[in-house]
């Protein structure tokens, strides 16, 4: 229940932080959560009940979320395009990194308040490095703020030792760099839009199961790690372990293959992985351990490729909601993944079971979704339309070849010119 608790406050932390990220800018959120998250988890170490424990895990839930949407935010708007899959991969290992480190700190810290004050009294440092972490160039500009905005710029291009060219920018060319961007600010969509218009529905529907589907199964595996009779603290490693050559894996089939493969074929294979786990004896440790460590590879690997084929998928008017909508059902799934625990107490196979159906049927909706390997971003839903359009083509073109073949070759006789 505390762990669905915090789960839940990770998922009204998205819906509530995303719009003040908005409207206030992306710092002030990460500075004030990354505050929130020092004094919560600070909290929790000291609680003397578990109703105040559980409050303040909320509020850890919120701080992590807050964190995490402005760090990806801030990222996608300052680093050049073709930084942005390295710095995203970083980024991405950097969170595997906490995951080897945890259970070191959780061995040499065995007592639960210690550790949690461990872990929580460092975001008091970040609070305090972050007020010198820019605000977004792009944010400001669309914010009616250019002036500020070029004073950044020329801040950061004095830290690139691009001085000169820092002061020789003016507010003219700054405004006419973002021309397009401040133009499509000015088109106002909604959530509504998502299912109102036909070609979104359908991309967000395959989504938002996708997304469902990778935080239900993922977190059911990164919980369940005490069940699989091996040390504790050695599993939690080897759960860490595996996602680096998952993400390097990933990065080269959505290189080479292409998002849509890549993305039906992860969660594919991690639900036909938990399935397995059914008929697996509990007395095969080390089998059992292989397919859950596989199957968390998986499911770190469609974490990663969704992040992508989302924001390449959904045009730029309408990015921002469809990505905050399609997250929202991550969090869903992550906060019903420790209660559908609870139905094991009926049957142990009922989880695996339903973890692992969610799971291939996400990777059967994702067979629906067109491949974006290659292709520009659509900036509006016209640019949408015509791109699928586009992708339908070849498709179309390719069953009336084979069509034309199964037609059999007759000699032309009296009259079937004609005819």
């Amino acid at each position: 229940m505390a762990q669905s608790i915090f789960m839940a406050g990770i998922l009204i932390g998205g819906l509530a932080l995303g719009d003040l990220s908005d409207r206030f800018g992306r710092k002030p959120i990460l500075t004030g959560c990354y505050l929130l998250l020092a004094a919560s988890g600070s909290g929790a170490a000291f609680s003397p009940t578990l109703s105040v424990y559980m409050a303040f895990r909320f509020l850890c839930g919120c701080g992590i979320s807050g964190i995490i949407l402005s760090t990806v935010t801030l990222n996608v708007e300052w680093v050049p395009t073709q930084m942005r899959a390295l710095t995203s991969t970083a980024i991405g290992y950097c969170y595997t990194l906490g995951q080897f480190i945890l259970p070191g700190l959780a061995y040499a810290i065995p007592q639960w308040r210690w550790l949690q004050l461990t872990v929580s009294v460092p975001f008091f440092i970040f609070f305090l490095s972050s007020w010198w972490t820019p605000e977004s160039i792009r944010w400001m500009v669309l914010s009616g703020k250019s002036s500020k905005a070029l004073k950044v710029l020329q801040r950061v291009a004095a830290f690139n030792g691009k001085k000169e060219e820092g002061e020789r920018l003016t507010l003219e060319e700054l405004k006419l760099n973002l021309q397009k961007e401040i133009a499509l600010a000015k088109a106002k969509y909604s959530a509504t839009d998502l299912f109102r218009i036909p070609i979104l529905r359908r991309v967000t529907v395959c989504l938002s199961l996708a997304w469902f589907a990778t935080g239900f199964a993922y977190y059911s595996l990164a919980m369940g790690v005490e069940e699989f009779g091996v040390n504790l603290y050695l599993l939690q490693v080897i759960f860490g372990g595996v996602d680096i050559p998952a993400k390097f894996i990933t990065i080269l089939s959505l290189s080479y293959v292409g998002r849509h493969t890549t993305q039906a074929a992860s969660l594919l294979l991690a639900g036909g992985a938990i399935l397995v786990l059914i008929f697996v004896p509990l007395d095969m440790q080390t089998l059992r351990t292989a397919l859950a460590v596989f199957g968390k590879g998986c499911l770190s690997s469609s974490f990663s490729c969704l992040f992508l084929y989302t924001s390449e998928l959904y045009p730029t008017v309408i990015r921002q909601t469809g990505m905050g909508a399609c997250n929202l059902w991550t969090r869903v799934g992550s906060m019903l993944a420790p209660l559908v625990k609870i139905t094991a107490e009926v049957h142990p196979f009922i989880p695996n079971i339903i973890y692992g159906i969610s799971a291939l049927l996400a990777g059967s909706a994702a067979l629906f979704l067109p491949e974006t390997l290659n292709r520009p971003l659509p900036e509006t839903i016209e640019d949408m339309e015509k791109w699928f359009l586009r992708a339908k083509e070849p498709k179309q073109e390719a069953e009336a070849e084979k069509a034309s073949q199964m037609i059999p070759l007759q000699p032309y006789g009296p009259g079937l010119g004609s005819s």
